[in-house]
C-alpha cells in the first residue's frame, strides 16, 4: 500500500500556505485553475451568440486563468518578486482586438478566477465560477426563447408597395432602415424581430405581386421597438 503521508511529504503540501513554493502547491494551483478555466470554456461555448465562434479565443480563457493563478502564486507574500513582475509585464503589449464586449467580460472573469486561485481562495473561486456560470447560461436560455432580430431586404416595383405595408403591419415594431428607388424599381431594408417558426414570411413576400425578391438576414443587434 502506498504511504499517503510519504506522498504528501514529497509533494510538499505542508508548505502550501508558507512562503516556500512546493511541488504540491504548484500542482494544486494549476489543477484548480484548469478546472475553473474549463468551466469558463464550457460556459462561453454554451452561451456564445456571435457571428463566428473562435475556439482559439475560448482556449485562451483557460490558459489565462492558469497563467494568472501561476503569477499570483509566485508574487504572493514576496514584495521584491512582485515589483519585478510588474516591471516585466509593463513591457508586454497585447495587440489582439476584442470586438465583442462579452468577450472582454469573459477575459476579466478568467483573470479574476486566476487571481482568487493564485492566492489560495479556492472556495471563493469555485462559488464565483458556479454562480456566474449559471447566471450566464440562464440569460442565454432566456434570450434563445425570445424573437431574433432580422434585416429584411426587398426589391419591388410600384405594385409591391401595398404588400410591403401589409407585411410591416403584421410585425409591430418593424422599422424601415433604408429605401431607394430607381427606374420604377426600389429596394427597402426593414428591421424587425421574428421567431424561427415565422421565417416563412420570406417565401410569402417573394410570392407577392410586385416583389421581385426577398431576403432575411439575422444579426446580433438589438431592435428598439
Amino acid at each position: 500500500m502506498i504511504n499517503t503521508l510519504a506522498i504528501i511529504e514529497a509533494l510538499s503540501l505542508k508548505d502550501y500556505f508558507t512562503a516556500q513554493i512546493g511541488l504540491g502547491r504548484i500542482l494544486l494551483t494549476l489543477l484548480m485553475s484548469l478546472a475553473v478555466g474549463l468551466i469558463i470554456f464550457f460556459v462561453y461555448k454554451k452561451t456564445f451568440a456571435g457571428v463566428m465562434y473562435s475556439r482559439n479565443l475560448n482556449v485562451s480563457y483557460v490558459m489565462l486563468t492558469m497563467v494568472t493563478s501561476l503569477m499570483l502564486m509566485l508574487i504572493n507574500n514576496n514584495l521584491t518578486l512582485s515589483l519585478g513582475m510588474v516591471g516585466a509585464l509593463s513591457i508586454i503589449r497585447f495587440r489582439t482586438a476584442i470586438k465583442d464586449p462579452v468577450d472582454t467580460v469573459f477575459m476579466f472573469w478568467a483573470v479574476g478566477e486566476g487571481i482568487a486561485i493564485g492566492v489560495a481562495y479556492f472556495v471563493e473561486a469555485v462559488i464565483a465560477v458556479v454562480v456566474i456560470g449559471i447566471i450566464l447560461i440562464l440569460m442565454s436560455i432566456i434570450k434563445l426563447r425570445q424573437s431574433t432580430p432580422y434585416i429584411v431586404i426587398l426589391h419591388y416595383t410600384e405594385a409591391g408597395q401595398g404588400a410591403i405595408k401589409r407585411f410591416m403591419h403584421s410585425f409591430p415594431g418593424s422599422k424601415i432602415k433604408s429605401k431607394s428607388v430607381s427606374g420604377g424599381k426600389g429596394e427597402i431594408t426593414i428591421e424587425l424581430r421574428a421567431k424561427p417558426k415565422e421565417l416563412n414570411f420570406v417565401e410569402k413576400l417573394a410570392a407577392s405581386e410586385g416583389i421581385t425578391d426577398a431576403m432575411a438576414v439575422a444579426h446580433n443587434g438589438d431592435v428598439v421597438a
